[in-house]
């Protein structure tokens, strides 16, 4: 599969804003050995996304996504067929420069497309207090999209990075930005986060 590193994403963005570091918290989606082709272009803007938040004292949360048994399938059983990622295998670990940033309670297990789904992770983000999530990670156009959009419809302020998500194909990667610009996210990348937490853009 080809990978997605970043796109022309300016041209669908309708309006602005910078996260709040004391309301915000970091997703950090299904960074997997299984995606490591998609994952690699993106790997250095997205260790800055963390790096940034993380000295913003903005919290990170890793999900992985895995499957235990045909009982946790659901459609995605039926839609990827014999393509799914399955727990216990190394293509289901978070790849290396994640996991050891990755703390024990700090990753949300999931076996479907949002990671909202039966994780407990919106309980979680109200215990937290909060109210602003910053979306990273890959597929941009399946778990990141899905996860960004019930994000919105369950009250959250949505920021999507253009830089630190990847898919298969350029064309789905700016099909979600659009579509994501419209309806739910602001859009961000790692120079503008860096100016709206520390006041100044990356060299």
């Amino acid at each position: 599969m080809a990978a997605v590193a970043s796109s022309s994403y300016k041209k669908y963005e309708t309006r602005s804003r910078n996260p709040d570091p004391k309301t915000s918290l970091l997703l950090v989606i299904d960074v997997q050995n299984y995606f490591s082709s998609m994952v690699s272009p993106i790997l250095p803007r997205l260790l800055t996304t963390i790096d940034l938040c993380r000295r913003s004292s903005i919290p990170v949360l890793f999900t992985r996504h895995n499957h235990k048994s045909p009982s946790d399938y659901g459609m995605l059983g039926e839609w990827w067929d014999n393509d799914l990622i399955f727990d216990g295998t190394v293509e289901a670990e978070l790849m290396p420069d994640i996991r050891r940033l990755a703390g024990q309670n700090e990753v949300v297990e999931k076996s479907t497309y949002s990671a909202f789904e039966n994780t407990g992770l919106q309980e979680r983000l109200v215990e937290m207090g909060v109210k602003e999530v910053i979306v990273t990670g890959v597929m941009t156009n399946l778990c990141c999209e899905t996860t960004a959009r019930e994000a919105f419809v369950k009250g959250f302020r949505v920021f999507f990075s253009t830089d630190a998500t990847a898919t298969s194909d350029l064309e789905l990667h700016e099909a979600t930005l659009k579509n994501l610009a419209y309806g739910f996210a602001y859009l961000v990348d790692c120079d503008r986060l860096q100016d709206g937490l520390f006041g100044f853009e990356l060299d």
